[in-house]
């Protein structure tokens, strides 16, 4: 049926105006006042705005961590999503020395194809860059359509690459149209420090951020920031958490170096002292990189503000509190690393970020959906309200309150890390691809309605952030 969606205004990255959106098989078909309603499903949007699909471009679902297994899975996990206003995840695919590439996308496929509610991509992470690997990259990013690469520059003996097989993919990622993504900590230099600190006696959690000091992200930022531009290659810097690598990213981008950043609603509303809490709570909040000093906060918020960082990802890896996160309760290295935070990574931006005056409406609409559609080889299919765009769109209420809570989120984990926040604004109904996932906050959707997204290479993405948008 069609759809047509009344009385909101529409907000992009470039434009705020009030107008009608016609739906037809799952597309924007119109835009525009007085639509022909004949046959069609009416759909009043008085007093919201109509937001595109959010795309968070960072999430760990159904992933093996640490002896355990994150607490989301693919339907659990994409439907806290779409009740949090995102419409699309583009997920990490873990990969095996010494396996195919092939089989870790496979497995992928099957822990998303029967699950998910919503459209999703994947990530491909590159363990180590010999010829067997680079021979099957062609295929994954020309076939497959997975058209970003992983690089884990942390986790010394677990995910760890070292600087030829980061280099290397760089190298291979330029000539064939990839986005090479890093998560940049030293981790040689973590692993010095949280032996030591054992050795010394030191359990708690607080000791997970005291043994990933900023300088060690800041460091590997700027190493992954001189190899991209020794390499004439793009880099996409994940979860910047402190001013060190922020600075980094600012000061190669500066250069004419091709690198962009990502932070998270974490860091941008909670910080350091959050370890320290009582009763091995602390736990609650161990992810890499750690929570900073709040200082770190302001700075990020003017990053985003000033387009030095671009993009915000949930980074969405969630571990119960009892069962999981107490691994470590003797031990913060056995701690699993990641929180619950997809569902609201779309309000806490606009709540903390469009209300509390740090950004623009529209900035608000480019770091929670545009940015990464350009960015991932999505744009212009996702990541705008357009006629020929797939309408995945947010009815969103600007000014009601809520108080986020365990009790009331939709994630299968059993805390919250933003428990008690009040924010201002939530989504009130969401479509993928023109159908109902949320509708007056209540769950429509469908296990496995959600589709694998082929993704364009990063040159043809790039062309269209730097041109014009659709015109209607």
């Amino acid at each position: 049926m069609r759809k047509i969606i009344k009385n909101g205004i529409i907000v992009t990255a470039a434009d705020t105006y009030q107008a009608d959106l016609c739906i037809e098989n799952g597309i924007i078909a119109q835009i525009g006042s007085q639509l022909d309603e004949t046959g069609a499903e009416i759909i009043d949007a008085a007093g919201s705005y109509i937001f595109p699909g959010g795309i968070d471009p960072h999430t760990h679902l159904d992933m093996p961590f640490g002896g355990t297994v994150t607490k989301d899975d693919f339907e659990t996990g994409t439907m806290a999503a779409a009740f949090g206003g995102t419409t699309t995840v583009i997920d990490f695919c873990l990969t095996t020395k010494g396996k195919p590439l092939k089989a870790a996308v496979e497995a992928w496929h099957a822990k998303a194809k029967e699950k998910a509610v919503i459209d999703y991509g994947f990530h491909l992470q590159i363990v180590e860059a010999n010829e067997a690997a680079l021979n099957e990259l062609p295929a994954m990013i020309n076939e497959e359509g997975i058209t970003s690469l992983k690089v884990f520059m942390a986790y010394k003996n677990q995910f760890q690459a070292d600087d030829e097989t980061l280099f290397r993919t760089l190298l291979a990622a330029k000539e064939l149209g990839a986005l090479v993504m890093v998560h940049a900590e030293n981790g040689d230099v973590i692993d010095y420090l949280v032996k030591k600190a054992l050795q010394e006696g030191n359990t708690a959690p607080i000791y997970h951020a005291l043994t990933r000091p900023p300088e060690a992200e800041g460091e590997a930022t700027g190493r992954a920031a001189a190899l991209t531009g020794l390499a004439k290659s793009q880099l996409y810097v994940v979860h910047v958490s402190c001013a060190e690598a922020a600075e980094k990213i600012a000061a190669a981008r500066n250069s004419g170096i091709d690198i962009w950043g990502e932070t998270c609603p974490q860091y941008l509303v909670l910080d350091q002292s959050y370890l320290e809490k009582p009763d091995f709570e602390g736990a609650k909040y161990v992810w890499s990189p750690p929570l900073r000093e709040k200082h770190n906060q302001e700075i990020l918020w003017n990053a985003l503000k000033t387009g030095q960082l671009q993009t915000l990802g949930s980074d969405q890896c969630s571990f119960d509190f009892k069962g999981q996160k107490d691994l470590g309760k003797d031990d913060f290295s056995k701690i699993p690393n990641g929180g619950p935070l997809i569902e609201d990574r779309v309000s806490i931006l606009y709540s903390e970020g469009v209300v509390g005056g740090r950004i623009s409406l529209n900035q608000f609409v480019d770091i929670m959906s545009t940015k990464a559609a350009k960015l991932f080889g999505l744009y212009p299919q996702k990541g705008t309200i357009a006629v020929g765009s797939d309408a995945d769109l947010v009815i969103f209420n600007p000014d009601v309150k809520r108080v986020i809570s365990a009790e009331t989120h939709h994630m299968a984990v059993d805390y919250n890390p933003f428990e008690g926040m009040e924010v201002t604004g939530e989504p009130v109904s969401v479509l993928s691809r023109g159908e109902f996932v949320i509708k007056d906050k209540l769950f429509t959707g469908q296990a496995g309605a959600g589709q694998f997204i082929k993704r364009a290479k990063y040159g043809e993405a790039k062309k269209i952030s730097a041109g014009s948008t659709i015109t209607i």
